[in-house]
């Protein structure tokens, strides 16, 4: 084997399980212990792993938040494309919360002929969903200008007296071992309300947010249903384990 093939077999397996041994590099790839000691050390060089007793593992980075906009204006066909699956998710007589963020609003306009009500904590998406119509309530609260969401425990209090059949959750961050992150713990703790309050939760996360982890944990992999607009790789639903992953096509 190649070491290009070896190291793209070594970081596949760290991708799909997190740990691996070098005894069982040593087996797979029919190589010496020299050989993946070698391996191992060229592939932490580069930023890709790091060394453990007897093995490697993944490298976690805490992504930092960006604004709005700044997530507003990329990948926004691919966002449209999991905000339109998601939005087909919902069914009139739905009572629905939805998250701020940018993939959640591009799930505004799909929303327009339902028979639904709406609760949010976006003061972008509340004003668009006023101006198409739908019955639609804004919790209130701390206005964060970066994202322009309602937060804070004013927002928590009211949103704990209310029930939903779904919830429709943006993230920063996917990852099977970590969960589903946010960088902002008062955000984090408004998604963690909605999700304990509904009986469907869905997480729309473009292929960006995959194998990534920010600063608090919202939740489990397995709490919520994933809409993606594909799989990162082949491996990814097996990676996954019991989480449906939802793939919008092209």
């Amino acid at each position: 084997m190649l070491t290009e093939e070896r190291y793209n077999f070594i970081t596949e397996k760290l991708d799909h399980y997190g740990v691996i041994k070098s005894q069982e590099l040593m087996l797979e790839m029919d190589c010496s212990e020299s050989t993946i000691r070698r391996d191992l050390a060229s592939l932490e060089e580069q930023g890709k792993l790091i060394r453990v007793h007897g093995g490697a593992k993944r490298v976690y980075t805490v992504e930092q938040e960006q604004t709005l906009n700044e997530k507003s204006i990329k990948n926004i066909q691919n966002k449209k494309k999991i905000a339109e699956l998601a939005a087909s998710f919902v069914e009139d007589g739905d009572t629905i919360f939805l998250d701020a963020g940018s993939t959640t609003f591009f799930m505004v306009p799909f929303l327009k002929e339902k028979k639904i009500r709406i609760v949010t904590n976006a003061v972008q998406h509340a004003l668009l969903l006023s101006d198409q119509n739908n019955d639609v309530s804004l919790i209130g609260g701390k206005l964060k200008n970066t994202t322009q969401a309602i937060i804070g425990a004013a927002s928590i209090e009211q949103l704990a007296r209310y029930r939903f059949t779904k919830s429709f959750l943006g993230m920063n961050g996917v990852d099977r071992d970590f969960g589903f992150t946010t960088p902002d713990p008062e955000e984090a703790s408004v998604k963690q309300q909605a999700v304990m309050n509904s009986s469907k939760v869905y997480v729309l996360a473009d292929k960006t947010k995959f194998d990534k982890v920010t600063f608090v944990k919202v939740c489990n992999i397995e709490d919520a249903l994933i809409i993606t607009d594909h799989l990162t790789d082949k491996n990814h639903q097996s990676y996954f384990n019991n989480t449906t992953i939802l793939e919008a096509k092209s």
